[in-house]
């Protein structure tokens, strides 16, 4: 769940796992889909350059790419490279994939939504729902907001960063041995707070997983029921995201899928390992999902049009706090300026074997979500600005 690279990536970690985030070949002119590993609907653009971008990934070490895109004149998808080391079998564009820290988005969406609904505000304190749950070493849950939460501004520690944590749960042999350990919510929290805070809550801005673990406890407090219910009856269900799931503890990723691969250290050298299977409550609301790319897009197209939130509500998502020159970051989404000067908005997320990024133009006209089914190689941003921008 981490927060790709060129969004300020937070992990200690060369596992995937702190949303920070990061994030096909093209119909040949022989016709739609002639290209190994592309399917193209007639009349889709020129996606060439995005092609180019996702053979480097592969070429880098990423052993497999798998995209799709859809603008004005239809949708577009491919794979480079394999999803299964051991077959050779080729990635498909079916392929559903864990999506890390791309929940973090989803999550948002279902605050936003409880507080059109009159039954929260973002300007609640955390203490207000979750009563003396965040205290100790300077953290003080009565002076932290949910929208401080879900726009990194809390200053709360961020629990994949703890060092015991990082060894337990994504260096080789605390990940071998723990892959399939259950965590509660509640341990998660308990990990950030035997840390000081980063920063005084509002003073600052900086990416902590404990933030959207926190937030999806809310969801749970203010409803009464599991947070990824509510994700799947507000968003899941009304959009038919048929790939789309919340596994809590299950460690399997639903087929059709590919396998995922960590190196499980800090270093791109040394073995491969299949990390697939796992027990994704180490992430719970702030990277456990899992999707494909066609729903991917499709949910962030009903996001950014407007079909999920009230104007007031998408207004208060869409207002960011600066991050870098390029990067802003508003209620679960990152608003991205390309070097052709065209924004995005979406999320990347990163989890054990798995890259994943979405970007959407906000008038919901174009949009592209990919994965990498390796966590160690491959330039993620390579492949929007590519999409985005061609050569």
């Amino acid at each position: 769940m981490r927060m790709r690279m060129r969004t300020a990536a937070v992990a200690v970690t060369a596992v995937a796992l702190a949303a920070a985030l990061a994030a096909p070949a093209v119909a040949a002119p022989t016709g739609p889909g002639a290209g190994t590993g592309t399917v193209a609907t007639a009349g889709t653009g020129d996606h060439r350059a995005t092609h180019r971008a996702m053979k480097a990934a592969v070429a880098a070490g990423v052993p497999g790419v798998t995209a799709t895109a859809g603008d004005r004149r239809g949708t577009w998808a491919a794979t480079a490279g394999v999803g299964d080391l051991r077959t050779g079998k080729k990635r498909s564009p079916q392929d559903r994939y864990r999506v890390g820290s791309i929940t973090k988005t989803f999550v948002a969406t279902v605050l936003l939504q409880l507080e059109a609904e009159g039954k929260l505000s973002l300007d609640d304190t955390v203490d207000t729902w979750l009563p003396g749950l965040v205290t100790g070493n300077g953290h003080d849950g009565t002076r932290i907001t949910l929208r401080q939460l879900l726009n990194h501004t809390s200053g709360v520690f961020n629990y994949t960063a703890d060092e015991d944590f990082g060894r337990t749960y994504f260096l080789k042999d605390g990940f071998l041995e723990h892959r399939y350990d259950t965590l509660t919510p509640e341990d998660l929290v308990r990990v950030a707070l035997a840390h000081e805070p980063d920063f005084e809550p509002g003073t600052s801005w900086n990416y902590s997983n404990t933030n959207y673990v926190l937030a999806g406890m809310v969801i749970e407090k203010a409803t009464g029921r599991p947070y990824g219910e509510e994700v799947r009856r507000r968003i899941v269900d009304p959009l038919h995201l048929t790939a789309t799931s919340v596994p809590g503890t299950r460690a399997a990723v639903p087929r059709p899928s590919s396998r995922a691969y960590s190196k499980l250290a800090q270093t791109a050298t040394g073995p491969t390992y299949d990390v697939t299977r796992l027990n994704p409550s180490v992430a719970f609301s702030a990277g456990e999902m899992i999707s494909d790319s066609q729903d991917l897009n499709r949910f962030y197209r009903a996001l950014l049009t407007g079909r999920l939130l009230p104007r007031e509500q998408l207004n208060e998502m869409t207002a960011t706090v600066p991050m870098d020159a390029t990067h802003a970051y508003g209620l679960g989404l990152t608003k991205t300026t390309l070097s052709c000067g065209v924004t995005v908005w979406g999320h990347g997320g990163g989890i054990h074997g798995s890259l994943s990024e979405a970007a959407t133009t906000k008038d919901g006209r174009h949009s592209l979500a990919f994965n990498f089914n390796g966590d160690w190689a491959g330039d993620a941003e390579a492949v929007i600005e590519a999409e985005f921008c061609g050569d």
